[in-house]
């Protein structure tokens, strides 16, 4: 299965003046397609700290979706940060530059105007980029060695973004089986299903485990849900033709442990 990664750029975000859209937006959009987000990073509108962590993401080589800092002004950082990190200059693209001559044509600006000129700047991208169309305002993101950059307002990122993988990456939707399973375990800690944890991946080649601990809560009728554990299996490809004898052991070394499972969530 093909991981994608995510950076979302903007100081609003890391400081709280603006709510992330971006990570569970990307996150559904990649599993609607039978893909998956394998990391995700938040990072400042910091030029230099952008080019070393770019950097080190184009040597990854895995394609990432780049949401923030492509605008004109002085603290929009992200297109000379993905130039510093490829060592390679920034130059207009002729198709963005006339995208945005008929921006400021349909706003009333000149082309010889201070705010055209301004605006023009969204059109300088690292040598070699291809553009990424913008349905919301026509001015265009731009790709490079499979990095796919793109404005940090969801309402123009969220359609780029299929229009990324409907272009780029069709041929791989849904070619990969993923499976998962799970199931909510009271009257034991964790450190009773750590050998569970241990026992089922040591027996199923490529079955993952999860323990994900709550120290529960009250609900809507006023009951208190006590702490629990949600306990599953997860699998990948060929390890899927694993899942029903690992479930199976599974339940069955939970009830050995003393657990008390349920198979729904607690209400």
């Amino acid at each position: 299965m093909i991981d994608f990664n995510l950076i979302i750029i903007g100081d609003e975000i890391l400081h709280g003046s603006r709510a992330d859209q971006h990570f569970a937006f990307f996150k559904n959009l990649l599993e609607s397609r039978g893909l998956r987000l394998g990391q995700v990073q938040y990072l400042p509108d910091d030029r230099p700290l952008l080019a070393k962590q770019l950097r080190r993401s184009f040597s990854d080589g895995l394609p990432t979706f780049v949401t923030g800092g492509i605008g004109a002004t002085l603290d929009d950082h992200t297109r000379q940060a993905a130039a510093d990190a490829l060592d390679v200059p920034l130059v207009r693209h002729p198709e963005a530059a006339a995208l945005i001559d008929g921006v400021s044509l349909k706003r009333g600006d000149a082309l010889d105007s201070a705010a055209h000129r301004q605006r023009l700047l969204m059109a300088d991208f690292p040598a070699g980029s291809d553009l990424i169309p913008n349905s919301y305002n026509d001015i265009a993101g731009f790709s490079i060695r499979e990095h796919y950059f793109m404005p940090g307002f969801p309402v123009m990122a969220q359609p780029m973004g299929e229009w990324v993988l409907e272009t780029y990456y069709a041929g791989r939707f849904h070619q990969t089986r993923s499976e998962q399973r799970s199931v909510w375990v009271f009257g034991i800690p964790e450190s009773h299903v750590a050998p569970v944890m241990r026992h089922i991946e040591a027996e199923y080649a490529g079955i993952r485990t999860f323990s994900l601990p709550s120290v529960g809560w009250v609900n809507g009728r006023g009951a208190r849900v006590p702490s629990h554990i949600e306990f599953g299996i997860k699998a990948v490809g060929e390890a899927c033709a694993h899942m029903d004898a690992a479930w199976a052991d599974m339940l069955e070394k939970l009830a050995q442990a003393g657990a008390r499972v349920e198979m729904s969530v607690p209400e």
